[in-house]
Protein backbone atom coordinates (compact mmCIF):
# COMPACT_ATOMS: atom_id res chain seq x y z
CA UNK A 1 0.00 0.00 0.00
CA UNK A 2 1.45 3.35 -1.25
CA UNK A 3 2.65 5.38 1.58
CA UNK A 4 0.85 8.53 2.67
CA UNK A 5 1.68 11.45 4.11
CA UNK A 6 -0.30 13.54 7.30
CA UNK A 7 -2.54 15.80 5.37
CA UNK A 8 -6.03 16.55 5.74
CA UNK A 9 -7.25 13.18 5.04
CA UNK A 10 -7.01 10.49 7.47
CA UNK A 11 -3.73 7.83 7.35
CA UNK A 12 -4.59 4.75 5.88
CA UNK A 13 -2.34 1.83 7.30
CA UNK A 14 -3.28 -1.98 5.61
CA UNK A 15 -1.39 -4.62 7.69
CA UNK A 16 -2.26 -8.62 6.51
CA UNK A 17 -1.65 -10.54 10.23
CA UNK A 18 -1.27 -14.43 9.53
CA UNK A 19 -3.53 -16.08 12.17
CA UNK A 20 -2.34 -19.80 13.70
CA UNK A 21 -4.66 -22.07 12.87
CA UNK A 22 -5.68 -21.79 9.44
CA UNK A 23 -8.19 -24.21 9.61
CA UNK A 24 -10.43 -22.49 11.47
CA UNK A 25 -9.46 -18.73 10.28
CA UNK A 26 -7.08 -17.60 7.36
CA UNK A 27 -5.05 -14.50 6.52
CA UNK A 28 -7.08 -10.87 7.79
CA UNK A 29 -6.34 -7.73 6.68
CA UNK A 30 -6.62 -4.83 8.84
CA UNK A 31 -6.86 -0.91 7.78
CA UNK A 32 -6.53 1.56 10.83
CA UNK A 33 -7.91 5.07 10.31
CA UNK A 34 -5.58 7.55 11.01
CA UNK A 35 -2.11 5.76 11.61
CA UNK A 36 -0.77 6.58 14.00
CA UNK A 37 -3.83 6.78 15.97
CA UNK A 38 -4.87 10.58 17.59
CA UNK A 39 -5.88 11.52 20.86
CA UNK A 40 -8.83 14.24 20.87
CA UNK A 41 -10.23 15.58 24.03
CA UNK A 42 -8.89 13.15 26.63
CA UNK A 43 -9.78 10.13 24.47
CA UNK A 44 -8.46 7.98 22.07
CA UNK A 45 -10.83 6.93 18.91
CA UNK A 46 -10.20 3.93 16.82
CA UNK A 47 -11.70 3.47 13.41
CA UNK A 48 -10.52 -0.57 12.17
CA UNK A 49 -12.13 -2.25 8.88
CA UNK A 50 -11.10 -5.82 9.03
CA UNK A 51 -11.31 -7.88 5.49
CA UNK A 52 -11.99 -11.48 6.21
CA UNK A 53 -10.80 -13.00 2.47
CA UNK A 54 -12.89 -15.58 0.93
CA UNK A 55 -13.11 -19.25 2.85
CA UNK A 56 -10.88 -17.03 5.49
CA UNK A 57 -13.53 -18.52 8.38
CA UNK A 58 -14.49 -21.69 9.17
CA UNK A 59 -18.37 -21.88 8.45
CA UNK A 60 -18.60 -23.63 12.19
CA UNK A 61 -16.09 -21.29 13.65
CA UNK A 62 -16.16 -18.13 16.25
CA UNK A 63 -13.63 -15.50 16.43
CA UNK A 64 -13.05 -12.95 18.97
CA UNK A 65 -10.60 -10.20 17.94
CA UNK A 66 -9.25 -7.15 20.65
CA UNK A 67 -7.10 -3.83 19.22
CA UNK A 68 -5.22 -3.19 22.21
CA UNK A 69 -3.44 0.47 22.80
CA UNK A 70 -0.02 -0.92 24.86
CA UNK A 71 -1.89 -2.31 27.56
CA UNK A 72 -5.45 -0.34 27.01
CA UNK A 73 -7.70 -2.93 25.48
CA UNK A 74 -10.52 -1.73 22.77
CA UNK A 75 -14.07 -3.61 22.57
CA UNK A 76 -13.92 -6.90 20.80
CA UNK A 77 -14.84 -7.68 17.33
CA UNK A 78 -16.58 -10.83 17.38
CA UNK A 79 -17.05 -12.49 13.48
CA UNK A 80 -18.58 -16.07 13.32
CA UNK A 81 -19.27 -18.64 9.80
CA UNK A 82 -22.70 -18.97 8.30
CA UNK A 83 -23.33 -21.86 10.35
CA UNK A 84 -21.98 -20.77 13.97
CA UNK A 85 -24.44 -19.98 16.90
CA UNK A 86 -23.31 -16.31 18.69
CA UNK A 87 -23.39 -12.73 18.59
CA UNK A 88 -21.10 -12.19 16.02
CA UNK A 89 -21.42 -10.91 12.28
CA UNK A 90 -21.55 -13.76 10.39
CA UNK A 91 -18.87 -14.23 7.83
CA UNK A 92 -20.24 -16.36 4.03
CA UNK A 93 -17.61 -18.77 3.38
CA UNK A 94 -17.24 -18.30 -0.31
CA UNK A 95 -18.29 -14.64 -0.35
CA UNK A 96 -15.61 -13.44 3.25
CA UNK A 97 -16.64 -10.19 4.29
CA UNK A 98 -15.19 -6.75 5.67
CA UNK A 99 -16.49 -6.30 9.37
CA UNK A 100 -16.07 -1.74 10.13
CA UNK A 101 -15.33 -1.12 13.58
CA UNK A 102 -15.06 1.98 15.95
CA UNK A 103 -14.23 2.55 19.50
CA UNK A 104 -12.84 5.31 22.05
CA UNK A 105 -11.32 4.45 25.25
CA UNK A 106 -9.57 6.93 27.81
CA UNK A 107 -5.92 8.71 27.12
CA UNK A 108 -3.52 7.85 29.64
CA UNK A 109 0.17 8.86 29.11
CA UNK A 110 1.38 5.22 28.64
CA UNK A 111 -0.59 5.58 25.48
CA UNK A 112 1.76 8.23 23.73
CA UNK A 113 4.72 5.42 22.79
CA UNK A 114 2.39 2.38 22.48
CA UNK A 115 1.51 0.55 19.36
CA UNK A 116 -2.00 -0.32 18.44
CA UNK A 117 -1.73 -4.45 18.07
CA UNK A 118 -4.74 -6.70 17.63
CA UNK A 119 -5.05 -10.25 18.89
CA UNK A 120 -7.44 -12.71 20.14
CA UNK A 121 -9.40 -16.60 20.13
CA UNK A 122 -11.09 -18.24 17.31
CA UNK A 123 -13.21 -21.09 17.91
CA UNK A 124 -14.84 -24.27 17.08
CA UNK A 125 -16.77 -26.42 19.71
CA UNK A 126 -14.02 -27.18 22.18
CA UNK A 127 -11.27 -26.20 20.02
CA UNK A 128 -9.42 -23.14 20.61
CA UNK A 129 -6.82 -21.68 18.40
CA UNK A 130 -4.89 -18.07 19.81
CA UNK A 131 -5.05 -15.44 17.06
CA UNK A 132 -1.51 -13.70 17.24
CA UNK A 133 -1.41 -10.54 18.46
CA UNK A 134 0.04 -8.15 16.33
CA UNK A 135 1.35 -4.65 15.73
CA UNK A 136 -1.57 -2.64 12.95
CA UNK A 137 -0.95 0.73 14.05
CA UNK A 138 1.40 3.48 15.54
CA UNK A 139 0.15 5.20 18.68
CA UNK A 140 -0.01 7.95 19.36
CA UNK A 141 -0.34 11.72 18.32
CA UNK A 142 -0.66 13.89 21.59
CA UNK A 143 -0.37 17.22 19.92
CA UNK A 144 -3.30 18.52 21.73
CA UNK A 145 -1.46 18.50 24.87
CA UNK A 146 0.40 21.14 23.68
CA UNK A 147 -2.17 23.81 24.45
CA UNK A 148 -0.76 26.22 27.12
CA UNK A 149 -1.81 27.64 30.24
CA UNK A 150 -2.63 31.18 28.77
CA UNK A 151 -5.86 31.79 30.51
CA UNK A 152 -6.65 35.35 30.43
CA UNK A 153 -7.33 36.94 33.98
CA UNK A 154 -8.98 40.43 34.28
CA UNK A 155 -8.34 43.28 36.76
CA UNK A 156 -11.33 45.73 38.04
CA UNK A 157 -10.83 48.48 35.95
CA UNK A 158 -10.64 51.69 37.28
CA UNK A 159 -13.09 54.96 36.84
CA UNK A 160 -10.38 57.24 37.00
CA UNK A 161 -10.71 61.05 35.33
CA UNK A 162 -7.90 63.00 35.93
CA UNK A 163 -10.23 66.34 35.20
CA UNK A 164 -13.62 66.44 36.02
CA UNK A 165 -15.88 69.49 35.66
CA UNK A 166 -17.26 70.14 38.77
CA UNK A 167 -19.37 73.47 40.16
CA UNK A 168 -19.19 76.17 42.54
CA UNK A 169 -22.03 79.00 43.48
CA UNK A 170 -22.49 81.57 45.73
CA UNK A 171 -25.94 84.14 45.65
CA UNK A 172 -27.06 87.08 46.04
CA UNK A 173 -30.40 87.99 47.46
CA UNK A 174 -32.51 91.26 46.80
CA UNK A 175 -35.51 93.74 48.37
CA UNK A 176 -38.77 93.13 46.68
CA UNK A 177 -39.07 94.85 43.52
CA UNK A 178 -35.42 96.01 43.27
CA UNK A 179 -32.08 94.90 41.26
CA UNK A 180 -29.16 97.29 42.89
CA UNK A 181 -27.01 94.81 44.89
CA UNK A 182 -26.71 95.91 48.37
CA UNK A 183 -23.60 96.67 50.40
CA UNK A 184 -24.51 94.78 53.06
CA UNK A 185 -25.41 91.86 50.83
CA UNK A 186 -22.01 91.77 49.69
CA UNK A 187 -20.72 90.83 52.94
CA UNK A 188 -22.38 87.96 53.84
CA UNK A 189 -20.24 84.98 54.46
CA UNK A 190 -20.64 83.03 51.00
CA UNK A 191 -19.73 86.04 49.11
CA UNK A 192 -16.87 86.16 51.42
CA UNK A 193 -16.10 82.55 50.07
CA UNK A 194 -16.76 83.34 46.83
CA UNK A 195 -14.42 85.92 46.57
CA UNK A 196 -11.65 83.47 48.51
CA UNK A 197 -12.20 80.76 45.99
CA UNK A 198 -11.41 82.75 43.24
CA UNK A 199 -8.16 84.11 45.06
CA UNK A 200 -6.97 80.80 45.44
CA UNK A 201 -7.84 79.81 42.18
CA UNK A 202 -5.61 82.37 40.58
CA UNK A 203 -2.67 80.36 42.36
CA UNK A 204 -3.80 76.98 42.53
CA UNK A 205 -3.13 75.11 39.15
CA UNK A 206 -5.79 72.23 39.72
CA UNK A 207 -8.37 75.13 39.54
CA UNK A 208 -9.48 76.30 36.34
CA UNK A 209 -12.53 78.30 36.05
CA UNK A 210 -14.54 77.92 32.75
CA UNK A 211 -17.08 80.76 33.00
CA UNK A 212 -19.65 82.18 35.81
CA UNK A 213 -23.56 81.69 34.88
CA UNK A 214 -25.93 84.54 36.69
CA UNK A 215 -29.18 82.85 37.23
CA UNK A 216 -31.80 85.37 38.12
CA UNK A 217 -35.00 84.70 39.40
CA UNK A 218 -38.59 87.35 40.56
CA UNK A 219 -39.78 86.49 43.26
CA UNK A 220 -43.96 85.30 41.77
CA UNK A 221 -45.89 88.14 42.73
CA UNK A 222 -46.31 91.64 40.85
CA UNK A 223 -46.77 91.17 36.76
CA UNK A 224 -45.36 88.66 34.84
CA UNK A 225 -43.48 90.91 32.62
CA UNK A 226 -42.28 93.43 35.00
CA UNK A 227 -40.55 90.24 36.65
CA UNK A 228 -38.78 89.27 33.63
CA UNK A 229 -37.88 92.47 33.01
CA UNK A 230 -36.36 92.56 36.80
CA UNK A 231 -34.93 89.13 36.36
CA UNK A 232 -32.99 90.74 33.42
CA UNK A 233 -31.76 93.59 35.49
CA UNK A 234 -30.36 91.51 38.36
CA UNK A 235 -28.75 88.97 36.14
CA UNK A 236 -26.43 92.35 34.90
CA UNK A 237 -26.42 93.61 38.25
CA UNK A 238 -25.07 90.13 40.01
CA UNK A 239 -22.57 89.94 37.19
CA UNK A 240 -21.43 93.71 37.46
CA UNK A 241 -20.40 92.76 41.57
CA UNK A 242 -18.81 89.52 40.61
CA UNK A 243 -16.44 91.24 37.95
CA UNK A 244 -15.87 93.77 40.99
CA UNK A 245 -15.32 90.93 43.24
CA UNK A 246 -13.14 89.30 40.74
CA UNK A 247 -10.88 92.54 40.98
CA UNK A 248 -10.47 92.18 44.40
CA UNK A 249 -9.46 88.59 44.32
CA UNK A 250 -6.70 89.46 41.87
CA UNK A 251 -8.17 86.73 39.93
CA UNK A 252 -7.45 87.49 35.92
CA UNK A 253 -9.52 86.50 33.56
CA UNK A 254 -8.33 85.45 30.26
CA UNK A 255 -11.72 84.80 28.60
CA UNK A 256 -13.21 88.35 28.39
CA UNK A 257 -16.88 88.78 28.33
CA UNK A 258 -17.80 84.80 27.58
CA UNK A 259 -16.66 84.14 31.23
CA UNK A 260 -19.77 85.64 32.11
CA UNK A 261 -23.39 84.12 31.17
CA UNK A 262 -26.35 85.62 31.75
CA UNK A 263 -29.15 83.74 32.25
CA UNK A 264 -32.46 85.32 33.60
CA UNK A 265 -34.92 82.83 34.82
CA UNK A 266 -37.87 85.22 35.47
CA UNK A 267 -40.45 84.22 38.37
CA UNK A 268 -39.18 81.30 40.33
CA UNK A 269 -42.36 79.03 40.79
CA UNK A 270 -40.33 76.04 40.98
CA UNK A 271 -38.50 77.19 43.97
CA UNK A 272 -41.71 78.93 45.61
CA UNK A 273 -43.31 74.87 45.23
CA UNK A 274 -40.39 73.71 46.85
CA UNK A 275 -40.15 76.02 50.00
CA UNK A 276 -43.63 75.80 50.59
CA UNK A 277 -43.37 72.03 50.27
CA UNK A 278 -40.56 72.27 52.82
CA UNK A 279 -42.44 74.76 55.04
CA UNK A 280 -44.94 74.15 58.16
CA UNK A 281 -47.03 76.64 56.86
CA UNK A 282 -50.91 75.28 58.00
CA UNK A 283 -52.65 76.38 54.66
CA UNK A 284 -49.39 74.76 52.41
CA UNK A 285 -51.53 71.32 51.24
CA UNK A 286 -54.29 74.40 49.90
CA UNK A 287 -51.24 76.32 48.26
CA UNK A 288 -49.50 73.43 46.91
CA UNK A 289 -53.54 72.30 45.31
CA UNK A 290 -53.77 75.85 43.73
CA UNK A 291 -50.26 75.10 42.08
CA UNK A 292 -51.27 72.16 40.88
CA UNK A 293 -55.12 73.69 39.27
CA UNK A 294 -54.06 76.98 37.76
CA UNK A 295 -51.41 76.84 34.54
CA UNK A 296 -51.92 81.02 34.47
CA UNK A 297 -49.25 82.49 36.64
CA UNK A 298 -51.14 85.61 37.32
CA UNK A 299 -54.41 83.35 38.38
CA UNK A 300 -52.27 81.13 40.89
CA UNK A 301 -50.94 84.24 42.53
CA UNK A 302 -54.51 85.92 42.57
CA UNK A 303 -55.54 82.57 44.32
CA UNK A 304 -53.03 82.82 46.71
CA UNK A 305 -53.17 86.64 47.98
CA UNK A 306 -56.51 85.72 48.90
CA UNK A 307 -55.46 83.88 51.83
CA UNK A 308 -54.30 86.85 53.36
CA UNK A 309 -52.86 85.35 56.61
CA UNK A 310 -51.30 82.64 55.18
CA UNK A 311 -49.78 85.38 51.95
CA UNK A 312 -48.11 87.63 55.11
CA UNK A 313 -46.45 83.94 55.96
CA UNK A 314 -45.52 83.64 52.59
CA UNK A 315 -44.35 87.29 52.03
CA UNK A 316 -42.30 87.02 55.32
CA UNK A 317 -40.62 83.55 55.02
CA UNK A 318 -40.97 81.49 51.42
CA UNK A 319 -41.09 84.88 48.79
CA UNK A 320 -37.60 86.78 50.26
CA UNK A 321 -35.09 84.21 49.28
CA UNK A 322 -36.75 83.51 45.81
CA UNK A 323 -35.71 87.21 44.86
CA UNK A 324 -32.06 86.13 44.10
CA UNK A 325 -29.04 85.91 41.47
CA UNK A 326 -26.78 82.68 41.77
CA UNK A 327 -23.39 82.64 40.17
CA UNK A 328 -22.45 79.17 39.68
CA UNK A 329 -18.58 78.74 38.43
CA UNK A 330 -18.14 75.77 36.16
CA UNK A 331 -14.56 74.77 36.75
CA UNK A 332 -12.11 72.49 35.86
CA UNK A 333 -11.04 70.37 38.84
CA UNK A 334 -7.43 69.12 37.60
CA UNK A 335 -5.82 65.75 39.25
CA UNK A 336 -2.79 64.57 40.30
CA UNK A 337 -0.06 63.96 37.91
CA UNK A 338 1.64 60.61 37.19
CA UNK A 339 4.33 61.15 39.71
CA UNK A 340 2.21 62.99 42.10
CA UNK A 341 -0.15 59.77 42.54
CA UNK A 342 2.84 57.68 42.82
CA UNK A 343 4.31 59.62 45.78
CA UNK A 344 0.73 60.25 47.53
CA UNK A 345 0.43 56.53 47.37
CA UNK A 346 3.54 55.76 49.28
CA UNK A 347 3.48 59.13 51.59
CA UNK A 348 -0.27 60.02 51.94
CA UNK A 349 -2.15 57.12 50.72
CA UNK A 350 -5.29 57.33 52.73
CA UNK A 351 -6.17 60.71 51.12
CA UNK A 352 -6.49 58.97 47.68
CA UNK A 353 -10.12 58.04 46.36
CA UNK A 354 -10.38 54.40 45.45
CA UNK A 355 -10.46 55.54 41.36
CA UNK A 356 -6.82 57.48 42.11
CA UNK A 357 -5.38 54.05 43.91
CA UNK A 358 -6.65 51.49 41.17
CA UNK A 359 -5.42 53.83 38.02
CA UNK A 360 -2.00 54.77 40.06
CA UNK A 361 -1.22 50.56 40.06
CA UNK A 362 -1.82 50.81 35.97
CA UNK A 363 1.20 53.20 36.12
CA UNK A 364 3.71 50.31 37.41
CA UNK A 365 4.86 47.16 35.10
CA UNK A 366 6.19 46.04 38.88
CA UNK A 367 4.08 43.34 40.19
CA UNK A 368 5.06 43.86 43.79
CA UNK A 369 4.09 47.36 43.43
CA UNK A 370 0.86 46.38 41.96
CA UNK A 371 0.04 44.26 44.63
CA UNK A 372 0.81 47.41 47.36
CA UNK A 373 -1.51 49.52 45.52
CA UNK A 374 -4.27 46.88 45.46
CA UNK A 375 -3.58 45.73 49.06
CA UNK A 376 -4.40 49.72 49.69
CA UNK A 377 -7.86 49.40 47.99
CA UNK A 378 -8.07 46.69 50.46
CA UNK A 379 -7.38 48.36 53.60
CA UNK A 380 -9.06 51.93 52.75
CA UNK A 381 -12.11 50.26 50.33
CA UNK A 382 -12.69 46.92 52.17
CA UNK A 383 -16.38 47.07 50.37
CA UNK A 384 -15.28 47.62 47.05
CA UNK A 385 -14.42 44.36 45.25
CA UNK A 386 -11.77 45.55 42.76
CA UNK A 387 -9.26 45.38 45.43
CA UNK A 388 -9.52 41.33 46.42
CA UNK A 389 -9.78 40.53 42.59
CA UNK A 390 -6.84 42.43 42.16
CA UNK A 391 -4.79 41.34 44.56
CA UNK A 392 -5.81 37.76 42.99
CA UNK A 393 -4.88 38.55 39.86
CA UNK A 394 -1.29 39.69 40.82
CA UNK A 395 -1.06 36.19 42.94
CA UNK A 396 -2.16 34.93 39.86
CA UNK A 397 0.22 36.33 37.43
CA UNK A 398 2.87 34.92 39.87
CA UNK A 399 1.71 31.90 39.76
CA UNK A 400 0.16 31.26 43.28
CA UNK A 401 -2.93 30.16 42.64
CA UNK A 402 -4.31 29.23 46.17
CA UNK A 403 -4.18 32.64 47.10
CA UNK A 404 -5.41 33.97 43.37
CA UNK A 405 -8.54 31.47 44.25
CA UNK A 406 -8.88 32.40 47.77
CA UNK A 407 -9.21 36.35 46.85
CA UNK A 408 -10.90 35.79 44.00
CA UNK A 409 -13.39 34.30 45.95
CA UNK A 410 -13.45 36.87 48.32
CA UNK A 411 -14.14 39.69 45.72
CA UNK A 412 -16.99 37.64 44.15
CA UNK A 413 -18.79 37.43 47.16
CA UNK A 414 -18.21 40.91 47.66
CA UNK A 415 -20.13 41.47 44.17
CA UNK A 416 -20.50 38.41 41.97
CA UNK A 417 -19.94 39.87 38.24
CA UNK A 418 -18.35 38.84 34.85
CA UNK A 419 -14.59 39.53 36.09
CA UNK A 420 -15.03 37.35 38.96
CA UNK A 421 -16.56 34.36 37.89
CA UNK A 422 -14.14 34.61 34.84
CA UNK A 423 -11.25 34.13 37.35
CA UNK A 424 -12.86 32.10 39.06
CA UNK A 425 -13.70 30.05 35.76
CA UNK A 426 -9.87 29.75 34.76
CA UNK A 427 -9.01 28.19 38.18
CA UNK A 428 -11.09 25.81 37.68
CA UNK A 429 -10.15 24.97 34.77
CA UNK A 430 -6.14 25.14 35.62
CA UNK A 431 -7.85 22.49 38.40
CA UNK A 432 -8.99 20.55 35.82
CA UNK A 433 -12.60 21.16 36.57
CA UNK A 434 -13.59 21.87 32.72
CA UNK A 435 -17.25 21.66 33.71
CA UNK A 436 -17.26 24.35 36.01
CA UNK A 437 -15.41 26.26 34.57
CA UNK A 438 -17.89 26.19 30.74
CA UNK A 439 -20.29 27.22 33.66
CA UNK A 440 -17.91 29.84 35.10
CA UNK A 441 -16.92 31.42 31.84
CA UNK A 442 -20.46 31.28 29.94
CA UNK A 443 -21.62 33.20 32.59
CA UNK A 444 -18.98 36.05 32.30
CA UNK A 445 -18.78 36.55 28.45
CA UNK A 446 -19.95 39.99 28.97
CA UNK A 447 -16.96 41.32 30.49
CA UNK A 448 -14.98 41.27 27.18
CA UNK A 449 -13.25 38.79 24.57
CA UNK A 450 -10.53 37.44 27.32
CA UNK A 451 -13.44 35.26 28.52
CA UNK A 452 -14.24 34.14 25.28
CA UNK A 453 -10.82 33.25 25.11
CA UNK A 454 -10.80 31.30 28.01
CA UNK A 455 -13.53 29.31 26.69
CA UNK A 456 -11.37 28.23 23.92
CA UNK A 457 -8.82 26.83 25.65
CA UNK A 458 -11.56 24.50 27.22
CA UNK A 459 -12.31 24.15 23.51
CA UNK A 460 -8.96 22.66 23.04
CA UNK A 461 -9.04 20.63 25.54
CA UNK A 462 -12.57 18.81 24.59
CA UNK A 463 -11.77 18.37 21.35
CA UNK A 464 -13.65 21.55 19.69
CA UNK A 465 -11.19 22.60 17.62
CA UNK A 466 -13.51 24.99 15.30
CA UNK A 467 -15.31 26.09 18.13
CA UNK A 468 -12.08 26.92 19.88
CA UNK A 469 -10.44 29.09 16.43
CA UNK A 470 -14.40 31.14 16.86
CA UNK A 471 -13.56 31.81 20.19
CA UNK A 472 -10.30 32.45 20.33
CA UNK A 473 -11.14 35.61 17.89
CA UNK A 474 -8.65 37.76 16.57
CA UNK A 475 -5.82 36.97 18.97
CA UNK A 476 -2.54 35.84 17.38
CA UNK A 477 -1.38 33.40 20.13
CA UNK A 478 -0.04 29.98 20.47
CA UNK A 479 -2.90 27.84 21.24
CA UNK A 480 -4.75 30.14 18.46
CA UNK A 481 -2.05 28.97 15.71
CA UNK A 482 -2.35 25.11 17.56
CA UNK A 483 -6.29 24.91 17.48
CA UNK A 484 -5.98 25.67 13.55
CA UNK A 485 -3.45 22.78 13.21
CA UNK A 486 -5.54 20.38 14.70
CA UNK A 487 -8.30 21.52 12.52
CA UNK A 488 -5.97 21.12 9.64
CA UNK A 489 -5.54 24.91 9.00
CA UNK A 490 -1.86 24.48 8.34
CA UNK A 491 -1.49 28.04 6.35
CA UNK A 492 -3.22 29.80 8.85
CA UNK A 493 -1.82 28.20 11.45
CA UNK A 494 1.30 29.50 10.16
CA UNK A 495 -0.20 32.90 10.04
CA UNK A 496 -0.54 33.04 12.95
CA UNK A 497 2.18 31.81 15.07
CA UNK A 498 4.65 33.81 13.02
CA UNK A 499 2.41 36.69 14.25
CA UNK A 500 2.11 36.11 17.68
CA UNK A 501 4.69 36.54 20.61
CA UNK A 502 5.74 32.89 20.11
CA UNK A 503 6.74 33.16 16.26
CA UNK A 504 10.83 32.87 18.11
CA UNK A 505 9.93 31.02 21.44
CA UNK A 506 10.87 27.01 21.73
CA UNK A 507 7.13 26.06 21.44
CA UNK A 508 6.49 28.21 18.79
CA UNK A 509 9.32 26.48 16.56
CA UNK A 510 8.02 23.18 17.65
CA UNK A 511 4.23 23.94 15.98
CA UNK A 512 5.82 24.95 13.07
CA UNK A 513 8.30 21.71 12.63
CA UNK A 514 4.66 19.60 13.54
CA UNK A 515 2.91 22.12 10.73
CA UNK A 516 5.80 21.36 8.14
CA UNK A 517 5.70 17.33 9.02
CA UNK A 518 1.69 17.56 8.13
CA UNK A 519 2.74 19.41 4.62
CA UNK A 520 5.39 16.85 3.72
CA UNK A 521 8.00 19.51 3.96
CA UNK A 522 10.95 17.93 5.43
CA UNK A 523 13.19 21.53 5.20
CA UNK A 524 10.70 22.57 7.40
CA UNK A 525 10.65 20.07 10.12
CA UNK A 526 14.38 19.86 10.73
CA UNK A 527 14.78 24.01 10.20
CA UNK A 528 11.88 24.50 13.38
CA UNK A 529 13.24 21.77 15.04
CA UNK A 530 16.84 23.31 15.51
CA UNK A 531 15.56 26.72 16.28
CA UNK A 532 13.27 24.82 19.10
CA UNK A 533 16.17 22.81 20.48
CA UNK A 534 18.59 25.82 20.58
CA UNK A 535 15.93 27.52 22.45
CA UNK A 536 15.18 24.40 24.70
CA UNK A 537 17.34 21.37 24.26
CA UNK A 538 14.94 18.94 26.27
CA UNK A 539 12.67 19.05 23.25
CA UNK A 540 15.13 16.91 21.22
CA UNK A 541 13.97 13.91 23.89
CA UNK A 542 10.22 14.38 22.84
CA UNK A 543 10.54 15.05 19.44
CA UNK A 544 12.38 12.09 18.69
CA UNK A 545 9.47 10.32 19.55
CA UNK A 546 6.80 12.47 18.91
CA UNK A 547 4.47 10.70 16.36
CA UNK A 548 3.74 13.48 14.10
CA UNK A 549 7.56 13.10 12.76
CA UNK A 550 7.25 9.37 12.53
CA UNK A 551 7.67 9.39 8.94
CA UNK A 552 10.72 11.34 9.51
CA UNK A 553 12.08 9.07 12.02
CA UNK A 554 14.48 6.84 9.47
CA UNK A 555 15.65 10.19 7.96
CA UNK A 556 19.12 10.85 8.25
CA UNK A 557 18.18 14.82 7.94
CA UNK A 558 15.89 14.25 10.79
CA UNK A 559 18.07 11.69 12.87
CA UNK A 560 20.77 14.33 12.69
CA UNK A 561 19.07 17.25 14.34
CA UNK A 562 17.25 15.02 17.43
CA UNK A 563 20.27 12.78 17.91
Amino acid sequence: MKKQSYKGLAIIAASAVTLTGCKLIGDLEYTVTPNPVEMHGDSVNVSISVKIPEKGLNKKATAEITPKLGNHAFKTIYIQGEKATGNGQTIPLKAGGTVNYTDVVPYSSDMEHADLTIGGLAKKGKKEIEIESKKIADGTIVTPLLVQPDDKALIGVDNFVRTTTETYQAQINYLKGKSDVRATELKEQDIKDFTAWFADAQVNPKKSPKYITFSAYASPEGEMDKNGTLAQDRAKSGAAATKNLLKTAKYENTAGDSFFKEDPKGEDWTGFKTAVEASRLEDKELILRVLTMYSDPNQREEEIKKMAATYKALEKDILPPLRRTQMIVTWDKIGWSDEELKELSKTKPDTLTVEELLFTATLYEDLSEKMRLYNLVVQYYPQDWRGPNNVGYVYYMQNDLDNAKSNFEKANGINENPVTLNNLGIIARINGDRDKATELLTSAVSAGPEVKYNLGIIDIQNGDYAEAIGNMGDNKTFNKALAQVLNKEYDAALQTIDASPDAESAMGYYLKAIIGARKDNLDMVVNNLKSAFAKDSSLKAKAAQDREFIKFFENASFQNVVK
